[in-house]
């Protein structure tokens, strides 16, 4: 009778030293998310912007609490180099998937180039990825773990365009009948250029006179600039997305007289409104400049952009701080949905989230179709005022008038 209580004791015990390493395992102290962007090379600008979008969440989510239906856990990022080719995009993943098995979700790569390869190995690891990319083939490949919170490239063109050309006729009388493009060949680009020239041009009434490609980094702008001077086209869109790209043809066309609204020059990236462009040119040059980009700082981010002023000394909130910033709460909203720090119960939150209006990102809800599309997702038009590049659509999140430069 002795031994079997003191069995039964010894048993009891055993059981309630165990329960809190049963609990710990239900409700861990730190659950860890990715950010696996281009820390280096030619695009690790717009990527060190995307870290400070993930350091402010990661900082904000745990501040209110962490992860509540798992105890209070603390977000943990993890920043991971994808480098700046593809090829070191697709390796970093790799390395990422690899040695990294506790990662619950992670959002990156910028170039939507970059992106496609990432994707292609965290989809066969069953990774969920939320991207601020633009490509359409990103979410047009029957993918289940990738989550695409911006419009796609073509749903940009078609959204802003329409819009630039009433405020182009509204202000100057007249309709814009020629435009000129200058590209990189980076996925972003050719998915807009594709959409320009299949569909919208053509609906529009827009001859294309000018079509120009280059390999970034650009080494010369000059040839491209002479192109659009002999051209003169009502509109030139000028799409880079490296900002010494965007330096050197901004630079060109202030050499050749093209600048300051002589020719209207809109560009589809946030890279032509990046503070360092105005490291080698005057902001009279870029006056009027404007941009269709899936986001920017809006009406509502005031204290998102006062923090990252504070923090960083950004003089403004890009696409790359305010869309990485809201991808780190859409992974905690997706981590308080499933309840555990899995990556297959996230993804299904995710893909099941039907979250209300979206705070961080224009237009929609945070919600994804069967594509991994955001439900609804808007865009936003940016131009140059004064030095600085501010949103002026849609008219309910804008904080400046826009204006058409005068030719």
């Amino acid at each position: 009778m002795a031994d079997l209580t003191r069995r039964t004791l010894i048993g009891s015990t055993a059981i309630a030293l165990a329960a809190p390493s049963i609990v710990r395992a239900q409700s861990p102290t730190e659950v860890k998310v990715g950010l696996i962007v281009p820390l280096s090379g030619l695009y690790a600008r717009p990527a060190s912007v995307m870290r400070m979008g993930a350091e402010i969440g990661i900082d904000d989510v745990n501040a209110a609490g962490g992860i509540k239906a798992l105890g209070g856990a603390k977000l943990k990022l993890v920043l991971i180099d994808c480098g700046d080719t593809v090829e070191k995009a697709k390796n970093a993943a790799q390395r990422m998937v690899a040695q990294e098995t506790d990662l619950v979700a992670a959002t990156g790569a910028y170039l939507s180039s970059f992106t496609l390869a990432v994707t292609e190995v965290t989809e066969r690891a069953q990774l969920p990825v939320l991207t601020l990319s633009y490509s359409d083939l990103l979410t047009d490949r029957g993918f289940k773990y990738i989550f695409q919170t911006a419009a796609t490239a073509s749903s940009q063109s078609e959204q802003g365009l329409p819009e630039l050309m009433k405020l182009a006729e509204t202000a100057s009388g007249k309709r814009p009948k020629t435009v000129a493009i200058v590209m990189d060949n980076t996925a972003t680009s050719v998915a807009t250029a594709k959409a320009l020239k299949e569909k919208l041009f053509k609906q529009l009434g827009l001859e294309l006179v000018v079509d120009e490609v280059w390999t970034p980094p650009l080494a010369d702008a000059t040839p491209l600039i002479q192109k659009v001077r002999a051209a003169r086209p009502d509109l030139l869109f000028a799409m880079p997305n490296a900002v010494s790209d965007a330096k050197l043809l901004v630079e060109k066309m202030n050499e050749f007289g093209l600048g300051q609204g002589r020719i209207p020059t809109i560009s589809f990236s946030i890279t032509i409104a990046e503070p360092d462009v105005l490291q080698s040119v005057s902001p009279q040059v870029l006056q009027g400049v404007m941009t269709v980009v899936a986001n920017w700082g809006f009406k509502g981010h005031e204290r998102l952009i006062a923090e990252v002023k504070r923090r960083y000394n950004e003089p403004w909130a890009t696409q790359n701080v305010i869309s990485t910033y809201g991808d780190i709460w859409l992974m905690a909203a997706a981590l308080e949905q499933a309840g555990k720090p899995d990556k297959e119960a996230v993804a299904q939150a995710l893909r099941t989230m039907d979250g209300g209006p979206a705070k961080y990102y224009p237009g929609g809800q945070l919600k994804f179709d069967e594509k991994g599309r955001r439900v609804g997702a808007g865009v936003t038009i940016v131009q140059w005022q004064n030095g600085v590049p501010v949103t002026v659509f849609p008219k309910e999140i804008a904080v400046a008038e826009p204006f058409w430069p005068k030719r």
